[in-house]
């Protein structure tokens, strides 16, 4: 007996001498230890390996005396002692920054869970002033919230404004805004002289800012100022402008009242987004409203739209004791200053939620985050007002909760179906680009084929925002994030490439603008820091990850096959862009090692292999450990088989010792599965067969080569997957339907060149199994249909609780679906050589680009 033609032992993928015996186990090759999950920051010489530094650039401004840039890592050369630079000294250095940069985390991850459990609301200076002129019940001339008036005083800048603002931002019209209220406040109780004096010197020196139609506004802030301004001249307050700026705006606000204040529509009927806003906005009209039709928009908890401000000026006009109880509640729960909306608490939880997913750091924080879904899935199901009366928070729990696996129905978005019922919204009349974004992205998650809600606010929304881009623009929102939503559908989108995207033009301002401006006290600083360094840390990662692939490849010969696609980046980009956390390093590999198999045996049995050699490989497969070195037909089969073979025990040996049980039989049963697959196919092109569509696709889920990628990488998420759940329906479902929409995919975009090539596949054989009665656009539309209903029926699956295949392994057949329709958006990215080029390189090489 002789030994067996392939080594265990990388680098030499093949033994030509000894006796034939079963070979061993190979073991987890080293590179592996190096990534388990308590793997620390790491630094290595910049010139090492062409290689950065692992210390997160981010930091860099937080440790001066170790850095001297913000986008260069500090360097390993600080000991000028005249002799030669230590190991031992070097490592020191670098452990001390390392524990000192791991320090800086956690006291931001621990700030960034403080504001997830309790949102910290900061004090708006506009609604503290309303709230301040309220007056005590029974006593006209005595402020029922004094503490408010003193807060007023107290809190005036140097340069007269009013402002809560720590970006060095002098003046807008939200200072001007909340500048006017103060002095008004102080006037109404005949205090502060000199405060109210600065205050109309800094609206007087920036007036002309109120007249600039290119500079953003606060909602309502057309109709709120002017009126206000006219309270101040009739309260006697004289403003150092000119007579005619004045003039000028209270005409402009008189002909904005004349179109508004009936409040009817072309049509002659009354809308109630516009009786809304004037209620919203009706602390700037005064007496020229009926406040008993403002009072119709009151809510439970007393408020009128949440707003301290309108609830204020409702309660000057038209006294109520629920909206007295609303603001003395506020005033309780926060003291001398009042935020500017209340409660905005679910809004503000989701927003974080939404924000810690799109930059790719809500890991982290899977504790508070459940918790928070969990408290808007409670709100969600009473029908809560603080969710459903405001379109943009209730289409956003909607999308946040059912990715999140949680039961939510879209009938509740009913009232949103038809645009008509947008438009006559609050939101709608008010033109609300966020909400209207929201809904559109709501829209897309859609699970059955019976969610015809969805399909009709997808419709609407998606054409309003189209509209705007094209003939508006859009305002208060970055225009960017609405065309890459309506280009990248979020199942064609890769979590990485989307995290860098999102970290690069994140907003650290995070303002959010209603009737004045609401700054999250830098909560959104501390996002943008963790984020940039996690993102960075990662990319070290990948580059190593990447280069060890690299040395897999030429170790096993794999470049030295004609025949074969190099397609190495473009199968690590798959793995690196969606199984991303750092710790998940063997899945990564896995993912990769056999997404390059696949494409060299596909290449093999497409156009490498003779009939010889194909059934030579699957012969040896079927063999495995009791293979001979006499038994390869030719150096091409060695090659494949011994790659095959090698890789196959590695990675089995590492996902036994995951899974503490040998599925290496199983590794070895997907490849034979496959390999017989793709020979049928051959078959059927050698001897011209036309197959049934049945037959084609049947077999085609399995010739399409998803199994060795995905399946062994379901064992290395760090779930534990039964051989139970591995034999079970749902995981056949599972595969068949993420298979499916590859399988179309593929054929749709490769119609043409397969074609060429005299191969049948979905496309054509609809056409030539109709009789001619199907076009092939018909058939390419029917194609769609089915990948729309494949990818549905398997988001559907994957986000369904309480089956057997664990949730970690369930995403990966997603993460697999995403990567297919962006690789086959618009052509056959996989083929074509530039297709990819930029993604590999955003993820794996280039460093993020932030704003100086």
């Amino acid at each position: 007996m002789s030994n067996a033609g392939c080594s265990s032992v990388l680098p030499a993928p093949c033994r030509q001498a000894g006796h034939r015996a079963p070979l061993p186990l190979p073991a987890a090759p080293q590179f592996v230890a190096r990534f388990r999950p308590n793997r620390r920051l790491r630094v290595t010489c910049a010139s090492a390996a062409g290689h950065v530094s692992r210390i997160p650039p981010t930091e860099a401004h937080r440790v001066r005396s170790l850095a001297g840039s913000r986008h260069r890592p500090p360097p390993l050369t600080r000991i000028r002692s005249g002799t030669p630079r230590c190991a031992y000294v070097e490592k020191m250095l670098v452990a001390e920054t390392a524990s000192l940069l791991d320090v800086h985390r956690k006291d931001r991850e621990a700030r960034i869970r403080k504001q997830l459990r309790k949102v910290e609301l900061p004090p708006s200076p506009y609604d503290t002033a309303w709230v301040a002129m309220v007056p005590l019940r029974g006593s006209p001339h005595t402020p029922c919230f004094p503490q408010c008036v003193e807060w007023i005083l107290q809190n005036q800048h140097e340069n007269g404004s009013w402002d809560i603002n720590d970006f060095g931002s002098s003046a807008n019209k939200n200072v001007l805004l909340s500048t006017l209220a103060c002095v008004l406040a102080l006037e109404k109780w005949n205090l502060g002289q000199e405060h109210i004096r600065k205050g109309l010197h800094f609206i007087g020196r920036h007036f002309s800012l109120v007249m600039d139609e290119e500079i953003a506004a606060p909602t309502g802030f057309n109709m709120i100022f002017p009126g206000m301004l006219s309270l101040a001249i009739g309260a006697g307050l004289q403003f150092p402008v000119r007579q005619t700026d004045i003039d000028g705006i209270l005409h402009q606000w008189e002909m904005e009242l004349k179109r508004s204040v009936d409040g009817k529509t072309l049509a002659g009927q009354k809308s109630y987004g516009r009786e809304a806003y004037m209620a919203y906005v009706s602390e700037g009209l005064g007496n020229l409203l009926d406040w008993n039709e403002v009072m119709k928009f009151q809510r439970k908890n007393g408020s009128v739209f949440n707003s301290p401000s309108t609830t204020t000026a409702a309660l000057v006009h038209n006294y109520d004791d629920k909206a007295l109880d609303y603001l003395n509640m506020v005033v309780s729960k926060f003291g001398d200053a009042v935020p500017t909306v209340y409660p905005l608490n679910m809004h503000c939880k989701l927003s974080m939620v939404d924000s810690l997913e799109k930059i790719g750091i809500s890991r982290h924080f899977s504790s508070e985050i459940e918790g928070i879904l969990d408290m808007a899935y409670s709100f969600w199901l009473q029908r809560d007002e603080e969710i459903m009366m405001d379109v943009a928070t209730c289409a956003m729990a909607f999308r946040l909760l059912r990715m999140n696996r949680y039961d939510v129905s879209s009938d509740e978005l009913s009232h949103l179906a038809e645009a008509s019922n947008f438009h006559n919204s609050l939101q709608g009349y008010l033109s609300d680009t966020k909400s209207v974004l929201e809904l559109y992205k709501a829209s897309k998650v859609c699970v059955s084929e019976h969610e015809l809600i969805l399909d009709n606010i997808g419709n609407w929304s998606g054409s309003l925002l189209s509209e705007k881009l094209c003939s508006e623009g859009v305002q208060g929102l970055p225009i960017l994030e609405v065309e890459y939503a309506l280009k990248f559908p979020f199942y064609t989108t890769l979590e990485r490439l989307d995290h860098k995207r999102n970290i690069e033009h994140f907003d650290a301002r995070g303002s959010h603008i209603l009737k004045t401006e609401c700054l999250p006290y830098g909560i959104n600083q501390e996002l943008l820091a963790l984020a940039v360094e996690d993102f960075t840390f990662s990319q070290s990662i990948y580059q190593d990850e990447l280069l060890h692939l690299d040395r897999w490849v030429k170790e096993n010969r794999l470049d030295q096959l004609q025949f074969a696609r190099q397609k190495l980046t473009y199968c690590y980009l798959s793995a690196a862009a969606t199984i991303f956390p750092p710790e998940l390093s063997d899945a990564r590999i896995s993912w990769a090692k056999n997404g390059v198999l696949t494409t060299v045996v596909d290449d093999f049995f497409d156009v490498g292999g003779s009939k010889e050699e194909l059934e030579n490989l699957i012969a040896l497969v079927e063999k495995w450990d009791e293979h001979h070195k006499d038994d390869f037909c030719s150096e091409q089969v060695r090659i494949v088989f011994c790659a095959l073979y090698t890789t196959v025990n590695q990675l089995g040996s590492i996902a036994s010792a995951v899974q503490n049980r040998d599925v290496k039989n199983h590794l070895i049963e997907i490849w034979l599965h496959l390999l017989r697959s793709m020979m049928t196919e051959a078959e059927w092109q050698r001897s011209q067969y036309v197959p049934t569509m049945e037959e084609y696709m049947t077999n085609g889920v399995v010739s399409f080569a998803l199994g060795p990628i995905v399946l062994p990488a379901l064992y290395c998420v760090g779930e534990k997957l039964l051989g139970s759940a591995v034999k079970n329906q749902e995981y056949s479902e599972l595969f068949r339907l993420m298979s499916t929409c590859g399988r179309l995919l593929n054929d749709s975009q490769g119609f043409e060149r397969e074609g060429s090539e005299g191969k049948l596949n979905s496309v054509s054989l609809l056409v030539l199994h109709s009789g001619g009665s199907m076009s092939v656009e018909a058939a390419k539309n029917a194609i769609q249909k089915s990948i729309v209903a494949s990818r549905r029926d398997l988001l559907r699956l994957v986000l369904k609780e309480g089956t057997v295949v664990p949730r970690a392994c369930k995403e990966l057949f997603w993460k697999m679906c995403k990567i297919l329709h962006l690789f086959y958006f618009r052509t056959d990215g996989f083929s074509s050589p530039k297709e990819m080029a930029s993604a590999v390189n955003a993820v794996i090489n280039e460093p993020l680009k932030l704003p100086s």
